[in-house]
């Protein structure tokens, strides 16, 4: 296994972002289409060289399928109670171990790509055991900070009609999976995202400048929109 093979791994995830939508064109995404997963890919691998006891085929198989059945918890949607009836981080896990089955992975590197896809879920809060999952971890959290994350959740914001902010829907002590508002979702997810809370030292340093950026646009929309700014 080397890089060749992440190479044919990239070809196949990609191809399931390619489903779903109207005409050909990829199904919506809701901030987690597959450039989400290539950005995710870069900055792991970029931790991964910082941290010696790292699995770099693991990192790469984990990250390129962590999200692979996003579109699928999408399409499922959510049941009574509002949680959703498919689990990404779950389903995908289980995709990812056929996936790579069929394709002679290690078996017991499969298990470490398994471990990982299933803890990287930042609402479902489960701890990352091996130093491959605290990577995933790291790299897609460090992609819901800074300025790539404000156009993300505008841009998921508008394509399906949710308010960027309402003073009258209160912010909920704890993040449920389930958004209101950009302003509620940054105050209810985002800025718990600090950067003390990543795992390893480099995930620290990128976090600083991406988590003071997404804080200034907070306290700055609040005071232009109050009219105190």
């Amino acid at each position: 296994m080397g890089p060749e093979f992440a190479v044919m791994l990239y070809e196949k995830v990609k191809h399931h972002f390619s489903k779903g939508g109207k005409d050909g064109q990829p199904a919506r995404d809701d901030g987690h289409g597959f450039d989400h997963v290539e950005r995710v890919y870069k900055t792991a691998l970029k931790i991964a060289e910082t941290e010696p006891d790292a699995d770099i085929e693991v990192v790469r198989a984990s990250v390129l399928l962590h999200d692979i059945a996003r579109f699928k918890e999408r399409r499922m949607g959510r049941g009574e109670d509002g949680t959703h009836r498919c689990c990404h981080a779950e389903e995908g896990a289980k995709m990812a171990a056929g996936i790579l089955a069929g394709m002679d992975f290690p078996e017991g590197k499969i298990k470490r790509v398994v471990h990982a896809i299933e803890v990287h879920r930042y609402s479902k809060g489960l701890k990352a055991k091996t130093i491959e999952a605290k990577i995933l971890q790291d790299a897609d959290r460090l992609d819901a900070l800074g300025a790539m994350i404000i156009i993300r959740m505008l841009y998921a914001a508008v394509d399906s009609g949710r308010p960027i902010h309402d003073p009258g829907i209160p912010v909920k002590d704890t993040y449920d999976g389930r958004k209101t508002t950009v302003i509620n979702h940054i105050k209810e997810k985002i800025l718990k995202i600090t950067p003390e809370s990543f795992h390893t030292e480099l995930a620290r340093e990128l976090a600083v400048d991406r988590y003071a950026l997404i804080k200034q646009f907070t306290e700055q929309y609040l005071a232009e929109f109050g009219g105190s700014a």
